[in-house]
């Protein structure tokens, strides 16, 4: 028997059972879909994250005070972070030649315009701040170096705040109260998103020494400096990251009278690179581990055309018979069997290719994340469904071969 014909015959048998064949595939469909939306939204989810870490430059390094993991952690610190800290980091040579320093300190409070008002994170910026973060305007003008140094009143709002406060209105020159002082809107940044830790558009950002000395108060004690909250440094080549990270680490251990083994650190230099990287190795194990849990309806959907297939064989005991009865060899029998078996998953693998995509597409609609349905994750399910087919129906299609013809044909 050809190949061809034993296609022709394993599509007659499933027809012939439409209902039954509907609902073997249910498992294959399902765990089918599973592995491509969950992969798709892993991987949406990934390129999320690094894509928001990117944006704002995998050349930075950030300081803080206290032994830290990463930008959103926490620590105590035995001493705070000062402008002096700043002005002894920028006179350093190599530091100065190799890289841009940004100071800011960051505090929460009571942003009003009118009617309106909201609870915001605002940032106090020195003036290379904006170019560091790789942060652009959308409406009016960044902080310029003269409002900056002359701790002006005027604010940039991200996005979000000044669509909370403002509505559609433009709010550039516009007044507006950061914790009962008047400011005027020099700007509006452009959507940034969340970079996993805190997100750009929630912030007011208004000059240095107005958030400390006017806003919050970050006079320290004993030096009389004014504190910061951390300092963004962004380096010029990617080659320079370590020296420039080092250059940093001696420099604060000076400044804090430390020893040079970095056994007594009280800061902080965090770099942005190991954030991304480390960060690219959590999603991606995510993703797999999100494959791994559909992968287990894939293989109970296997189960299920197994037991199928069985209950067929049985059935088909008698047609078994006749059929090596008249000339049908054992490999036609058993390619018979096989073929209904890997039919039914390859079927069923495309219809849950398809549902799996449409609830990728349905998630991307919400906004919340755009999943990723890759080429890779497209041909892992299909294949997957297809060796499920040839896996779990050798076993029926062997046994079927095995029956002799005399037993299938006495067979009530």
């Amino acid at each position: 028997m050809s190949p061809t014909e034993s296609v022709r015959i394993a599509f007659t048998s499933l027809r012939a059972n439409k209902l039954r064949t509907a609902l073997t595939m249910l498992g294959i469909i399902i765990g089918v879909a599973s592995v491509v939306a969950l992969t798709s939204i892993g991987n949406g989810a990934s390129a999320a994250i690094t894509g928001q870490i990117s944006s704002i430059g995998s050349n930075l390094l950030t300081v803080f005070a206290g032994q830290q993991t990463g930008p959103g952690g926490g620590g105590g610190a035995s001493r705070p972070l000062t402008t002096d800290d700043v002005a002894a980091i920028e006179r350093n040579g190599i530091v100065a030649e190799r890289a841009v320093v940004a100071a800011s300190f960051q505090g929460s409070g009571t942003v009003t315009a009118g009617a309106s008002s909201v609870s915001a994170t605002v940032q106090g910026v020195s003036s290379s701040y904006f170019a560091v973060n790789n942060m652009a305007v959308e409406r009016g003008a960044l902080l310029s170096e003269s409002q900056i140094d002359g701790q002006q009143s005027v604010a940039v709002l991200g996005s979000n705040v000044a669509s909370d406060l403002f509505d559609l209105a433009n709010p550039v020159g516009k007044k507006l109260r950061i914790e009962g002082q008047t400011f005027r809107v020099a700007g509006v940044l452009a959507a940034k998103g969340s970079s996993g830790f805190s997100s750009v558009d929630d912030q007011v950002f208004v000059p240095l020494g107005v958030a400390q000395r006017k806003l919050f108060g970050a006079t320290a004690a004993g030096s009389g400096a004014q504190r910061v909250s951390s300092l963004s440094v962004q380096v010029g080549d990617a080659a320079d990251i370590d020296l420039v990270q080092s250059e940093i680490a001696s420099v604060m251990r000076r400044q804090h009278d430390l020893t040079t083994d970095g056994s007594e650190d009280d800061f902080t230099v965090f770099n942005q690179a190991d954030t991304l990287s480390t960060l690219n190795s959590v999603t991606s194990l995510l993703t797999v581990f999100l494959g791994a849990i559909a992968g287990i309806s894939l293989l109970v959907g296997g189960i299920g055309v197994m037991n199928i297939m069985l209950v067929s064989v049985t059935e088909r005991t008698r047609e078994i018979g006749l059929r090596k009865a008249v000339g049908a060899r054992r490999r036609d029998i058993l390619l018979q069997f096989l073929i209904e078996a890997v039919t039914l998953s390859i079927l069923g693998g495309l219809i849950g290719l398809a549902l799996g995509w449409l609830v990728s597409f349905l998630v991307g609609l919400t906004g919340l994340i755009t999943p990723e349905v890759t080429p890779t994750a497209v041909a892992l399910a299909l294949g997957c469904s297809t060796a499920v087919g040839v896996f779990f129906g050798i076993y029926p299609a062997q046994r079927a071969a095995a029956l002799r013809p005399i037993d299938a044909l006495r067979y009530e």
